[in-house]
């Protein structure tokens, strides 16, 4: 009687199994939401190390479709700026969607380089659902912007931001551009191993944090390198008309040399002005003031022997900076400048972590910047704008800056 009963046990538990298992069949054939939508599973409860297995298995890539956003002047003053960003990115954004893994959804929204405005634009982003920020362009706005990314976690790749300020005590902010302390100090070494013995003059902006921070480190480099700063012109956004007095300064100290760490509207005028006044020294830039060819009303025949540090040259000869030139000529119908670049790459080395964290298009924006901030420092990434560039945890890139010169309109590799 016992074994009876124990066969008949087995049997209805047998029933039952297979029960659950007709159920759970039907269940996964009529609920495809099922998995995405039950978040306490323990595939979605493991990390992107925790998915690695014993034998060395690669995370898995990533998948579905994300939400990019990007903030920058699309209007305005710095709109050359801004409108490079959008079209870079978006030459990149149809590369890698036409490759069929992951797609990526951009929306670009405009600041006009103002803060206020700026954190305005971000809502708006965050309301469409953006899962990562590819902004702002510009410093302060980015350093706004980014307190408030940094608040609500999401991930934040600025292209072109380059003050220390807009990543200090943010981990969730990270930099394509080099920083301005290192444009400082790369170009004062410039000068230094490639123009020495001449005399030095700086023209800076005192009311930017931009155009302050070079000037702080490129007067500390330039000392340690023994290169003779001669005289110091500082204006604001409100003098930034007339130039007369500073370049009387500069010429009167006999400088040969009149560094400009300032964007490329000052600079057009500090061009026209010392041209009236017969004064032609050599004029050495920054990032900021690629765009300068392309400013509507300027006369390229100033700029001729202008040398500048940009992480970009549109003469480049290898593939892949051809390719992107080519395409950006056909597309926007002219030269790419260093802007476009920074964001060309950008949204690929977005798409390089999303893949090494294995995110997916319906985790939150807070989930994917928890995963992103812990790849990003294992990243090295080969771009047109730098090669084996590689992050810091404070989200500082290392790669270095090139030396351009314009000669005939367009810039070139010095002594090419």
């Amino acid at each position: 009687m016992r074994n009876i009963k124990k066969v008949l046990a087995l049997v209805l538990v047998a029933v039952l199994c297979l029960s659950c298992f007709a159920a759970c069949s039907k269940s996964g054939n009529t609920d495809a939401t099922t998995a995405a939508d039950d978040k306490t599973t323990v595939a979605d409860e493991t990390t992107a190390a925790d998915k690695t297995t014993a034998a060395g298995e690669e995370t898995p890539a990533a998948s579905g479709t994300f939400k990019i956003g990007s903030i920058g002047p699309l209007t305005g003053e710095a709109a050359i700026y801004g409108q490079a960003v959008m079209n870079g990115a978006q030459i990149a954004v149809e590369e890698i969607n036409a490759k069929g893994g992951i797609q990526l959804e951009f929306q670009s929204q405009d600041d006009v380089s103002d803060a206020e405005t700026s954190v305005n634009a971000y809502n708006k982003l965050v309301d469409w659902g953006m899962q990562v920020l590819m902004g702002t362009v510009t410093t302060t706005p980015c350093i706004a912007v980014g307190a408030q990314t940094n608040k609500d976690r999401v991930f934040t790749l600025t292209p072109s931001a380059s003050s220390t300020d807009v990543i200090d005590g943010k981990d969730n902010v990270f930099q394509v551009c080099f920083t301005d302390p290192n444009q400082g100090v790369a170009s004062a070494d410039y000068i230094s191993e490639n123009i020495a013995g001449k005399k030095v003059a700086i023209i800076y902006r005192n009311d930017d944090a931009y155009s302050q921070g070079i000037h702080d480190t490129f007067v500390a480099e330039a000392k340690e390198k023994n290169v003779e700063v001669v005289y110091e012109g500082t204006f604001t956004k409100d003098t930034a008309t007339d130039f007369s007095a500073q370049l009387t300064g500069a010429q009167s100290a006999g400088a040969e040399i009149v560094f400009l760490p300032i964007y490329y509207q000052p600079a057009s005028v500090i061009l026209k002005q010392a041209a009236d006044m017969n004064y032609a020294p050599i004029f050495f830039g920054v990032d900021g003031m690629d765009g300068i060819l392309t400013m509507e009303g300027f006369d390229t025949k100033l700029a001729e022997g202008v040398m500048l540090l940009t992480p970009f040259s549109a003469d480049a000869e290898d593939e892949a900076t051809q390719n992107f030139v080519a395409k950006y000529k056909e597309k926007y119908k002219e030269t790419p400048n260093q802007f476009a670049a920074d964001a060309y790459d950008a949204i690929y080395i977005i798409a390089e972590a999303l893949n090494k964290a294995g995110c997916t298009s319906d985790m939150s924006a807070a989930d994917i910047c928890e995963k992103l901030v812990s790849v990003m420092p294992t990243i090295t990434f080969d771009g047109i704008t730098g090669a084996g560039m590689t992050w810091q945890a404070t989200g500082e890139v290392s790669k270095g800056p090139r030396a351009v010169v314009i000669e005939n309109g367009v810039y070139v590799t010095p002594g090419k």
